[in-house]
């Protein structure tokens, strides 16, 4: 299937070029091979907290400043993008920071608002590439889509991020600035309504491909001492990526969201193709180990099903009674998703009806669901439209299976719901 790297939770800071790396700064005391930008300065939010005490006394300071760096750089009242702003720093110490390190490992790069209210925010990473957050407003909160990686190899047939193929992970910097960039810009303090309250890893991207630095983004977010959200409101989201679940599942503190989208293999090999290495049952099977979750008080008492209605494919009464079948045993919650057409794509959503009968029958087979409203598509700023393909190639198109030629046309539809920014 072409993934890159496999799925052994690579952290490669950029695919086909090494990190700058200097092993000594200008004290002549060795900080070892933390990551750095083009001009060898050290990227701070690409660090853990040990490493950026090391960093710290390495440049002659005592431990206590490497907390206070870490308040300024993450406290949602501070989120600080220059050392000026560290006013209780001495004017020596942000010098030294100035002249080695970088706050920001992202610049933003534009916004586009959709008539619902919500933001497709794109950020430019240093090496030229584009990633693309969502802000999406309700009544009593704003949740955050962020990427994990540019591109996905993961080549889900009605995803518009898949078209791109894999161009790079993103790094730890990279992921939680996409949410301390858009705090910064975008909250407004004086109104509870409009500040950012959930965030969900569903973005460009597979996000356990990239498994260290989306667990590592995810302890930050929710650390007393980091972003200070609840675990209850992070959730990353996977396609099935099996060994993954399981030592996220040990390692991270957020909520979890699996991409089920069929009821049988061969509909899941064919619109996504990872179920040819972890099917159904290996993935079912795992999750009713892992749940639920009870430990040093990340608690997780549920686990989130989304799933993609796509008209004639995935939608027939059969697949809502097999999703009963499927889940049982697994506390969750189902989440039905409306299908956002893209160009080129040969998928169309199901009828609104068919939603409604479909939700309506897992109700009544106690299972918990609801079905999640399209945002953003007048800007390809919904679920599944993220990304630009641009003029490289996009993964092959997948076989699709005999009952369904005639029903799904190959070359798809010209006709979608927004613009390809």
């Amino acid at each position: 299937m072409g993934f890159v790297g496999g799925f052994g939770g690579t952290t490669g800071f950029r695919r086909g070029r090494a990190l700058c790396v200097a092993p000594e700064l200008s004290t002549g005391i060795a900080v070892g091979n933390l990551p750095r930008d083009e001009t060898g300065r050290v990227l701070l939010k690409n660090l853990t907290r040990p490493q950026l005490d090391d960093f710290v006394t390495s440049l002659g300071e005592k431990p206590f400043r490497a907390a206070q760096l870490w308040r300024w750089m993450y406290h949602p009242e501070s989120l600080a993008g220059t050392f000026e702003e560290m006013t209780d720093l001495s004017k020596a110490f942000r010098a030294k920071l100035e002249n080695h390190s970088r706050v920001d490992s992202l610049t933003l790069n534009d916004t586009h608002v959709a008539k619902d209210g919500t933001r497709k925010i794109t950020y430019k990473l240093e090496d030229g590439g584009i990633i693309e957050s969502v802000w999406i407003p309700t009544n009593d909160r704003v949740t955050l889509c962020i990427s994990s990686q540019l591109g996905c190899a993961l080549n889900c047939q009605f995803c518009f991020t898949a078209k791109m193929g894999l161009r790079r992970h993103l790094s730890l910097g990279e992921i939680v600035d996409q949410v301390v960039l858009s705090k910064r810009f975008f909250d407004d303090k004086d109104e509870a309504g409009k500040r950012i309250t959930n965030i969900v890893f569903m973005g460009m991207g597979e996000p356990l491909h990239n498994t260290e630095n989306v667990i590592q983004a995810t302890n930050i977010l929710t650390s007393n001492k980091g972003l200070g959200l609840s675990h209850n409101k992070v959730t990353v989201s996977t396609s099935g990526l099996v060994p993954e679940i399981v030592r996220f599942f040990k390692e991270s503190p957020a909520n979890l969201a699996v991409s089920l989208n069929a009821t049988t293999d061969e509909i899941r090999d064919w619109i996504m193709p990872i179920n040819k290495k972890y099917n159904l049952a290996s993935l079912l099977g795992t999750l009713k180990t892992v749940i639920p979750r009870r430990d040093d008080g990340k608690a997780l008492k549920k686990i989130f099903f989304e799933y993609v209605l796509l008209k004639g494919v995935n939608d027939t009464m059969d697949d809502a009674k097999r999703i009963v079948k499927l889940t049982s045993g697994i506390p969750c919650k189902v989440n039905l998703i409306s299908f956002n057409p893209h160009s080129g794509t040969e998928f169309e959503p199901s009828p609104p009806e068919t939603m409604e009968m479909f939700s309506r029958y897992l109700a009544s087979k106690g299972v918990r669901v609801t079905a999640r409203a399209s945002r953003g598509d007048d800007e390809m700023a919904a679920c599944g439209q993220l990304g630009k393909p641009g003029d490289k190639p996009s993964p092959p198109r997948t076989k699709i299976p005999p009952m369904f030629e005639g029903k799904v046309k190959r070359g798809g539809t010209k006709k979608r719901t927004g613009r390809n920014r």
